[in-house]
């Protein structure tokens, strides 16, 4: 949620949502001393926040049975039913409920962004650009979302497109590609096609702005995985000022074994 996965197919970022308490059990007797003070009733979890934990423990079809007991619906809610579905595999329910949130307000990002990712799943990659686009005009800086249009426009083969938008989401976010959530309202999408080449171009970013660390990274990555075009790590200028770097030396000395 498939085609080759990098890292993990979706990664779930959040947006504004708090880390949930885990509820506590204990045993035995509790007594009231003299003169302390009386411990405070809890208040009961939501179903919304109970369905939190089970999305945080990766339970998602409990996670969508128990968002569904949050009545009445918001938005927020029916984007979170929406990626539970998703993670289960089942994107048309999944998209159904996207639709709903966006209908419920239709300047939600998220869901928006979210509906991008069914678009991407089921290889429209067009609808997806234009989604990821429709998004990014509600939340102009988000750099997850620029991640997602970027990937879009490589599955489309429009790399230069693709590059702009991953470096426009880098300077957003350092760590938008290195991103490993499980939890929130915002899906990040993860899967290529081409993975390879798709890690050229991530390594390529990284030169770029200077992260030299994980452009070796991605360089060696890309070697890995069968990028036959070696001779671009010479020629780009992309690369300058890592050629002056003793790893990427013997980097480009190795033959690495593909996987």
């Amino acid at each position: 949620m498939r085609f080759f996965h990098l890292f993990a197919p979706l990664v779930v970022l959040p947006f504004g949502v708090c880390a949930l308490a885990q509820p506590q059990s204990f045993s035995g007797d509790v007594r009231e001393q003299k003169g302390a003070v009386p411990a405070q009733k809890s208040e009961p979890l939501t179903s919304e926040a109970r369905a939190d934990i089970f999305m945080a423990r990766k339970m998602y079809r409990e996670a969508a049975e128990t968002y569904l007991q949050a009545k009445p619906y918001t938005h927020i809610t029916l984007n979170k039913v929406g990626i539970a579905y998703h993670q289960l595999g089942d994107l048309d329910t999944a998209k159904k409920y996207y639709e709903r949130s966006i209908k419920a307000d239709p300047k939600y990002p998220e869901a928006i962004n979210n509906l991008g990712t069914i678009f991407y799943a089921k290889k429209s990659y067009r609808r997806a650009v234009s989604t990821y686009k429709r998004a990014l005009k509600l939340s102009p800086d988000s750099a997850s979302m620029y991640s997602n249009l970027g990937t879009a426009h490589f599955a489309r083969r429009a790399y230069k497109e693709a590059s702009l938008c991953y470096e426009k989401a880098l300077t957003l976010d350092p760590e938008v590609f290195e991103h490993r959530g499980t939890q929130g309202v915002l899906l990040q999408e993860r899967s290529v096609t081409e993975r390879a080449k798709f890690h050229y171009y991530l390594a390529k970013t990284y030169a770029k702005a200077g992260r030299e660390d994980l452009a070796l990274l991605y360089i060696r990555k890309s070697l890995e995985e069968g990028f036959k075009e070696r001779q671009k790590f010479m020629e780009d200028s992309e690369f300058a000022q890592l050629r002056k770097n003793p790893e990427f030396t013997e980097l480009m000395k190795l033959e690495p074994r593909v996987l």
